[in-house]
């Protein structure tokens, strides 16, 4: 059965597509097969899995809106068990046309009943840095949540505010909806405030945060101007072992 997991947080430059790519990445080097929906305009994890930006070809918001199927939108990727669903500068329109549709909160849910997301054993929603109908799409959708921290002064803030906007979501759209994890990232363990925001997480989430600590790593910075995953960069990397790290800690714990 597949599981649908939203990669969110309404914070920009907190990892989300840097997590999405490397975290599915992480998966398929495990032999599960795994689906990224890049549903953010800026299209990031479609340019960062080494696919290019065409007007033409299938998108997400093309699939969203109806004008292309399933079969037609996703790709294989250059790495075996790994395959995306494009995004588009085209899904910044999204925001507006959803306000004129009914019932538009629950597109995507709907979409993705289609047998053509039956073999992937994880389907991933990269989300765009806000709680716009996109995002309130994926989490409709979505069996559960993951959530990037960035380890910097505002974490705890912008958190508190997306785990209030979670459960309105479970309680008006999809009660089943579950906190994956939250993953600290972009971790320094020589700076204070790193340090500090990291055992604050743990101290007011210990039940929701991850083992796995992604640190700041220049190969992960370098890896999405090649087109490629980490992994397939440098897997030797801090960068690509802390993916691994939390692939298998994912594996095994749920």
């Amino acid at each position: 059965m597949k599981k649908i997991v939203a990669v969110a947080n309404q914070k920009g430059g907190v990892g989300k597509t840097t997590t999405t790519i490397n975290l599915a990445a992480s998966l398929a080097v495990e032999e599960k097969n795994v689906l990224v929906i890049d549903l953010d305009p800026q299209a990031n994890s479609t340019s960062g899995l080494g696919m290019s930006l065409s007007h033409s070809a299938p998108s997400a918001y093309q699939f969203l809106v109806g004008d292309r199927s399933a079969e037609e939108s996703i790709n294989p990727s250059s790495l075996k068990f790994l395959s995306l669903l494009p995004g588009s500068i085209n899904m910044a329109g999204f925001e507006s046309e959803a306000a004129k549709i009914k019932g538009a909160h629950q597109l995507l849910q709907k979409k993705l009943d289609d047998p053509a997301f039956d073999k992937f054993d994880f389907i991933f929603l990269d989300c765009p840095p806000s709680l716009g109908y996109i995002t309130i799409n994926a989490l409709v959708s979505a069996h559960s949540v993951l959530i990037p921290v960035q380890c910097e002064f505002f974490a705890l803030e912008g958190l508190s505010h997306l785990l209030k906007t979670l459960e309105r979501i479970r309680k008006q759209w999809n009660p089943g909806l579950n906190v994956e994890g939250i993953l600290p990232t972009m971790f320094d363990r020589r700076n204070k405030l790193s340090n500090q925001v990291l055992a604050d997480l743990k101290k007011h989430f210990p039940e929701m945060i991850f083992k796995s600590v992604i640190p700041r790593n220049v190969t992960l910075g370098e890896a999405p101007s090649y087109g490629k995953p980490v992994l397939l960069y440098d897997a030797l990397s801090r960068g690509a072992q802390s993916y691994l790290h939390l692939a298998r800690e994912i594996l095994a714990y749920g």
